[in-house]
């Protein structure tokens, strides 16, 4: 019982730094794709809110000191991350999202997938 309570309460960690994370994202690349590529506009986003996401990630939601290890773990998961993100950006657009709206379905496929892998990195390694 212990153990869901603690897996419960890590989501519910884990969703507010998303939102935190999704919000930085979504603003840089609401701001630079004006100005910018769709998907380097989107990549900028991405790498900023990464940054933040680590931090909050390790000292907030896994309650884990930040290390190296982590730090790779965490790239290496985001990195996989990202290759969907571009992915499922791509093919929304193909499909006709607009640009303004096409990071929520996204955010919607990715997210998910997203918490299992740096689940994964902050509970093994």
């Amino acid at each position: 019982m212990l153990r869901s309570k603690q897996t419960f309460l890590e989501i519910v960690r884990f969703v507010i730094v998303g939102v935190v994370a999704t919000a930085i994202h979504y603003g840089v690349y609401w701001l630079l794709m004006k100005w910018l590529n769709v998907t380097v506009a989107y990549s900028i986003g991405y790498a900023i809110s990464f940054i933040c996401n680590f931090l909050l990630t390790s000292f907030f939601t896994f309650r884990k000191k930040a290390s190296v290890k982590r730090g790779v773990g965490f790239g290496v998961a985001h990195g996989v991350n990202y290759l969907l993100h571009v992915l499922f950006l791509q093919l929304f657009l193909w499909l006709g999202v607009s640009k303004q709206l096409v990071p929520i379905p996204v955010f919607a496929v990715v997210i998910p997938i997203n918490f299992l892998l740096v689940r994964f990195v902050f509970k093994k390694l």
